[in-house]
């Protein structure tokens, strides 16, 4: 008997186990990244992986273990590749590319959005060197990203539309307006999707006095507030972060994984 052929092929029915979500991130990463697997997704080839686990449960340790608790850490850099790869394949989901867009954002505005939140206080957990990393990680993968815009659904195109905002030029800024035109038309002020468009539009203007406003305007009537005195810059990236949170918890039954015009339509 070969022992080592059969130790081998029970180590590959291990990691084979798990919910079928683990399995198709496991597929697109052994693609998209055969030289350079980082840390983080050892969780896609463990043999020790429960197989109990549903597609939600293990989500949320596959995303803690990139972006722990909110914070960025020296590996989070690293991690971050994982994501902008799952998020540029037409393989995986839309929701899941979605999330992955997400927490992009999340890891790119960590530093502004923990000081908005602990302001005058230094955030306990803050890590400078992680945090510009990561950031810069996410800013090297955002044309690649944003290059998807014209084949990807309307909903994933609200989060790229966030990250267009985080890392502004002037090519992507100009195009904003019109990408975001038939949202506009199709979402009031008031709605969830009507207010988030708005507001990267506003953001997109690059006017402080502007953006202060419309954050302040926001804040007080639907999310959670912070101090007058925060940078505008951080105030306003705090308030994204939520936006687009609410903006998907909404989308669940719209997200789709056809090619869909520029006049394609989501309703809230």
């Amino acid at each position: 008997m070969d022992t080592h052929a059969a130790h081998e092929q029970t180590q590959n029915n291990a990691i084979a186990c798990g919910p079928p979500i683990r399995q198709l991130f496991r597929d697109v990463i052994v693609d998209r990244l055969p030289d350079r697997m980082p840390l983080q997704a050892a969780m896609l080839f463990s043999s020790e992986i429960d197989p109990g686990w549903s597609d939600r449960a293990f989500l949320a340790e596959f995303y803690n273990e990139i972006l722990h608790q909110d914070t960025c850490q020296p590996c989070t850099a690293d991690g971050l590749v994982v994501l902008a790869a799952l998020a540029v394949d037409d393989r995986i989901p839309a929701r899941h590319r979605f999330q992955a867009v997400d927490l992009l954002l999340r890891a790119a505005t960590v530093t502004e959005r923990h000081l908005a939140e602990t302001w005058p206080n230094t955030p306990q957990h803050a890590d400078p060197d992680s945090e510009a990393r990561a950031r810069n990680m996410v800013q090297w993968h955002t044309p690649d990203l944003l290059a998807r815009w014209p084949a990807e659904c309307p909903a994933v195109r609200l989060a790229l539309a966030g990250l267009a905002v985080v890392f502004p030029t002037d090519r992507t800024l100009p195009a904003l307006t019109a990408r975001l035109h038939t949202f506009m038309d199709q979402h009031a002020e008031g709605t969830d999707i009507g207010d988030y468009v708005r507001f990267i539009l506003v953001l997109a203007a690059r006017d402080d006095s502007q953006t202060r406003a419309v954050t302040e305007k926001l804040t007080d009537a639907y999310w959670t507030g912070t101090a007058r005195e925060v940078p505008t810059q951080a105030r306003a990236l705090h308030l994204l972060a939520q936006m687009l949170t609410r903006v998907g918890a909404g989308l669940n039954c719209f997200f789709s994984d056809a090619k869909q015009s520029a006049g394609s339509s989501v309703k809230r």
